[in-house]
């Protein structure tokens, strides 16, 4: 049978656990937030063209496709949104 840990144990073993190192993680570049207004239908039909929980995502990479004239991603996103109808 196995024993039961006492109270005091129990904290040492989650004090080794919290005691562990932690990854360092790599600095990201600031980021700003960009916004504009658009209507209720507008809206809806980027969710519907994006896909579930994908819109914020989706309009990012049509705006910086647009922005970097790069129409192989932006044809692709087009290719997202024509499957997701």
């Amino acid at each position: 049978m196995e024993e039961a840990m006492t109270p005091s144990a129990k904290k040492t073993k989650k004090a080794a656990k919290k005691a562990a190192p932690k990854k360092e993680m790599a600095p990201k570049e600031p980021q700003v937030v960009f916004a504009f207004r658009l209507t209720a239908a507008e809206r809806d039909l980027i969710h519907k063209a994006a896909g579930p929980a994908k819109a914020s995502k989706f309009v990012l990479a049509a705006a910086l496709a647009a922005a970097n004239a790069d129409t192989k991603a932006f044809n692709s996103l087009v290719d997202q949104a024509k499957a997701n109808k």
